[in-house]
């Protein structure tokens, strides 16, 4: 008499709801790489607005600086109040404050839709990333976010592709290529609805009964819930916890990771025209179009090699590569050919470890601080990069192209210290035993 064994939640065999939860996270993920993509060539190609740098370096930080709000207040509402209302709706929102841009009067507008827009992305990516994080089978979990990474990317060089061939549209390009923002995020709408909460943060909340039911609807019989070895929270998103002894090492390895990555990407991709133009590339534009196609690979070629690499390994390499990179960059002793292929291939590197930006800080938190530890790290990532980009033509107009390189190749530097004192392996971690003090069994290969 033999008897059945039932398949831990988080080894689950792929099924069509896998597939269901990737593609709506990815929408969203897309459409918020677009949003940010499309400001960089839009803002350049506003003759009509007559911006001066600092308002190219206000427009340009905008989403990134309400980016950091959103993701900062968010965090603990997700980790109390759940996930689903959220990943649901907020793609319907963000398609309407987008698609308003169209109607901007002048700067002082756009930068206050801007910011508002960077509040709801900034809700998006830490609900999305917690959610698919805690419904994704461990041996695909870092795969799966990985495609998020790929969407994103996909998202923003196509916004830069979309931009350059709407160029020729007249002095009102840049509105129609901000409304054309607004499309992605309300086509992925009504894809998020069918998704449920996580049974991993009803089961934290002791909610048991309506995890299993959530299990039943969308795996099928014969998966077994986790226990929580430890109590049930009723509460959670506690941002005292993350800064207590147990996981304060953890948080900061979060946020200084994420923020040393961000910085020099997000400042050299938004401006990437100008700063074409102030290495003597002969067609800017051209040049950031190959800069931007090679961003693409970069994500690519990580979701290959996410789930082989360690993910300790991936970060610390990348960090000191994409620094030579731009030693050699700030050189400035290539002709116009060699400089586009030496950024791109920046590009490439930079954000080919960008898929950790998905993959890493959920797989460091307890799912009662899952939320909130994400939140922290997008938000503290975000307000370097809207920094950053806020400083970037400033910067470059005052001091010149050298200092703002060698201030990002710092910037690597230090990400790739930290990393290689602090960063825990994560790839391998089951999420029901973060936190629960419990040596888990090994997965199955």
């Amino acid at each position: 008499m033999s008897t059945t064994i039932d398949t831990p939640f988080e080894e689950s065999p792929l099924r069509r709801f896998h597939f269901h939860v990737a593609f709506s996270a990815c929408g969203g993920q897309f459409s918020d790489g677009f949003e940010l993509g499309i400001i960089g060539i839009a803002i350049a190609s506003a003759t009509s607005l007559h911006l001066s740098a600092l308002w190219m370096g206000l427009l340009g930080a905008a989403a990134l600086a309400g980016l950091f709000f959103g993701a900062l207040l968010v965090g603990p509402v997700v980790d109390r109040y759940g996930r689903h209302t959220i990943f649901a709706y907020d793609m319907l929102v963000m398609s309407v404050i987008s698609g308003s841009q169209f109607f901007a009067p002048g700067p002082g507008t756009l930068l206050a839709l801007r910011l508002l827009l960077g509040i709801v992305l900034g809700m998006d990516y830490v609900v999305s990333k917690s959610l698919v994080t805690e419904l994704s089978p461990v041996r695909f979990r870092g795969r799966m976010l990985s495609i998020l990474a790929i969407a994103w990317a996909a998202g923003y060089v196509f916004s830069y592709i979309a931009g350059y061939f709407m160029l020729g549209i007249g002095a009102n390009a840049w509105r129609y290529m901000l409304i054309v923002s607004s499309l992605p995020a309300l086509c992925i709408f009504g894809f998020r609805i069918g998704i449920p909460e996580s049974p991993l943060w009803l089961i934290k909340r002791g909610r048991t009964e309506e995890a299993l039911q959530v299990i039943l609807r969308k795996l099928g019989t014969g998966i077994a819930l986790p226990k929580s070895v430890s109590e049930v929270r009723k509460t959670g998103g506690e941002w005292a916890e993350l800064f207590s002894p147990r996981w304060r090492k953890i948080t900061a390895v979060g946020i200084i990771f994420y923020v040393c990555q961000v910085i020099p990407f997000f400042a050299l991709s938004t401006f990437a025209p100008q700063i074409m133009q102030s290495l003597n590339v002969t067609d800017r534009y051209f040049g950031s179009l190959i800069y931007n196609v090679f961003v693409l690979m970069g994500a690519v070629i990580g979701m290959t090699v996410v789930d082989i690499i360690p993910r300790r390994s991936m970060l610390v390499v990348s960090f000191y590569l994409a620094a030579a990179l731009l030693v050699l960059l700030a050189l400035n002793v290539f002709g116009s050919t060699a400089a586009i292929i030496v950024f791109a291939l920046f590009g490439l590197i930079i954000n080919g470890a960008g898929n950790l930006e998905f993959v890493y800080p959920p797989e460091l938190f307890p799912t009662h601080l899952r939320a909130t530890g994400v939140g922290l790290a997008v938000a503290g990532s975000r307000i370097g990069a809207a920094s950053s980009t806020f400083l970037l033509p400033i910067v470059v107009q005052d001091f010149g192209l050298g200092t703002a390189l060698g201030a990002c190749v710092g910037v690597l530097i230090f990400g790739g210290i930290i990393c290689q004192a602090w960063a825990p392996e994560t790839g391998k971690t089951r999420l029901s035993t973060i936190g629960e003090n419990v040596v888990p069994p090994p997965v199955a290969p």
